[in-house]
């Protein structure tokens, strides 16, 4: 959804692995311990490719919508931001705090302040049917 298309667009497991570790680099015993001993990692032969600037790929993202993003991209899960702890980033304080007290039943599109709006990038996009829309916010003190 942040870059208005698949960030990657892998048909196999092998071709996924390569766009993921060519984007944010191939891991390592630092950033993933145990991972040199995972069988099916070691049998790819996966080349050291090194991270990559993220805002290349997600360039409607500002510095806080990067920052969140990466804290998603984590290689190991138990490290992964939840969507719980998301909806409380800095990124989303422009929703307003009323966001955070709906019912899941009911859609931050009823509030006034919430708006979808076509995203006036998506002409540039590879794949125009796959988003263009971004969440603005008309009000930020709510």
């Amino acid at each position: 959804m942040a870059a208005g298309r698949p960030l990657f667009p892998g048909s196999t497991v092998e071709d996924e692995l390569h766009l993921i570790f060519r984007l944010l680099g191939t891991p390592t015993e630092e950033n993933w311990p145990g991972i040199s001993s995972i069988e099916e990692f070691k049998s790819y032969n996966f080349p050291k490719y090194k991270p990559q600037p993220l805002i290349n790929h997600a360039p409607r993202l500002d510095a806080e919508g990067i920052e969140l993003l990466l804290s998603f991209l984590k290689y190991e899960s138990k490290k992964r931001t939840s969507a719980d702890e998301a909806m409380k980033h800095s990124y989303f304080r422009q929703l307003g705090m009323r966001v955070h007290t709906l019912p899941e039943s009911i859609s931050i599109f009823t509030l006034k302040e919430v708006q979808l709006q076509r995203d006036p990038g998506y002409r540039n996009s590879s794949y125009p049917e796959s988003g263009g829309w971004g969440i603005t916010s008309r009000c930020f003190n709510t």
